[in-house]
């Protein structure tokens, strides 16, 4: 029994933080952008929202998400890629968007100050799974631990940007995010 708590605490030790276990762009399909403006480094904020759209549990299905959600930013809106700079699905996966360092196009009061972070699906009444919500957390504190947020950094949504008037990320969401550490509804 010893050894396999000694063996359970080993694996636990190298286990990868969402950090070092991101979805890269050249993973999930990401189509060719020309992104060369930078943000403020390191932002001082992490924007959480809701894509509204449909929910993912595989790896497949969360990798074409990236790919419609990008789709519809570049040929709809007209932006030069995805406006977030990650995201996150069903199985807690963190997926590259625009990524470290890159100014977002995910809420106009937040995009040069903030990580642009969305959840797939719609998150009115239901929360996103326990694990899309702890890797999410996890990656908060790991994004500030290597210099990609500032050490006072702030958490809010993107209903608390005071540029645009938006339901998301969706009530349940909001609530379990107004409950995180750090959280400040007026950014």
């Amino acid at each position: 029994m010893k050894f396999l708590l000694v063996l359970a605490l080993i694996a636990s030790a190298y286990a990868q933080s969402p950090c070092d276990n991101i979805r890269t762009r050249a993973q999930w399909g990401s189509r060719a952008t020309s992104l060369t403006w930078m943000a403020t480094r390191p932002p001082s904020g992490f924007a959480v929202h809701h894509t509204a759209g449909a929910r993912c549990s595989t790896q497949a299905l969360c990798d074409t998400q990236m790919r419609n959600i990008q789709n519809f930013h570049m040929n709809t809106n007209g932006w030069a890629d995805i406006g977030y700079n990650f995201c996150i699905g069903d199985p807690g996966q963190v997926y590259e968007g625009r990524g470290y360092g890159r100014h977002g196009a995910h809420a106009p009061g937040f995009n040069a100050r903030a990580l642009g972070h969305c959840f797939f699906g719609e998150h009115t009444s239901v929360l996103p799974t326990a694990a899309a919500l702890s890797n999410t957390q996890s990656f908060i504190d790991c994004s500030r631990a290597r210099g990609e947020l500032t050490s006072t950094h702030w958490v809010s949504t993107h209903r608390n940007d005071r540029q645009s008037a938006t339901a998301c990320p969706g009530n349940a969401l909001f609530n379990q995010v107004s409950t995180w550490p750090r959280f400040n509804s007026n950014p």
